[in-house]
C-alpha cells in the first residue's frame, strides 16, 4: 500500500497506536511511515520514544516477542528514524504526503542498513537492546541527530 493521501497515513498511525495494524500491514513502508508522522511532528528524542514504544506494545499485540532475538530492534529504529528525519531536512517545502510519497522511492530498501552496518554487529543482542552506531560508516551514526540516551522500553508488558 502506498500511503499518498493524509487520511491514510492517520488511518495508518490510527490503528499502530490502538494496536489493531494487522500484521500482515505492518511492512517496511508502515514502519517508516508511522515513523514519518512522529518526525515531522516531535523533536528526534520524543518521536523515537513514541515509535519504540509503539512498535514494542504492537509487536506485544500481535503475539510477536520483545526478546533479545526477536521483536523489538533499538539499532535499526534509531537509524530508520534518523534517515527518516535526513529526508525531511532535505526536503524542506514537502508536506507530509509529499514526504510520504518520497519514502516509498528513497528508503524502500530493507537492505540499506546494511550499507552501514556488518550483519554481524546489526543483528547482535547489543544492537537489539540499544542503540550502536555503525561500523561500516561512522559518519552515519552522528548525523544528524544526536541520539541522546532513552531507556529502552522493557522486555515484557508487566516490566
Amino acid at each position: 500500500m502506498r500511503f499518498d493521501s493524509i487520511e491514510k497515513i492517520n488511518d495508518l498511525v490510527a490503528a499502530f497506536e490502538s494496536r489493531s495494524l494487522p500484521k500482515s500491514e505492518w511492512t517496511h513502508l508502515a514502519h517508516l511511515t508511522v515513523g514519518l508522522h512522529y518526525c515531522f511532528g516531535h523533536p528526534f528524542g520524543v518521536a523515537k520514544n513514541l515509535m519504540s514504544d509503539g512498535i514494542y506494545w504492537l509487536n506485544d499485540a500481535h503475539g510477536t516477542p520483545n526478546t533479545e532475538t526477536s521483536g523489538y530492534h533499538e539499532t535499526l529504529t534509531v537509524f530508520w528514524l534518523n534517515e527518516i528525519s535526513s529526508m525531511i531536512e532535505r526536503n524542506p517545502g514537502d508536506d507530509i504526503v509529499q514526504l510520504a510519497v518520497r519514502l516509498g522511492d528513497e528508503l524502500n530498501d530493507t537492505k540499506l542498513a546494511l550499507k552501514h552496518y556488518s550483519r554481524e554487529l546489526l543483528f547482535s543482542t547489543e544492537a537489539r537492546r540499544a542503540f550502536v552506531p555503525p561500523d561500516l560508516d561512522p559518519e552515519q551514526g552522528t548525523d544528524p541527530f544526536e541520539v541522546p540516551e532513552l531507556t529502552t522500553p522493557a522486555l515484557s508488558p508487566t516490566g
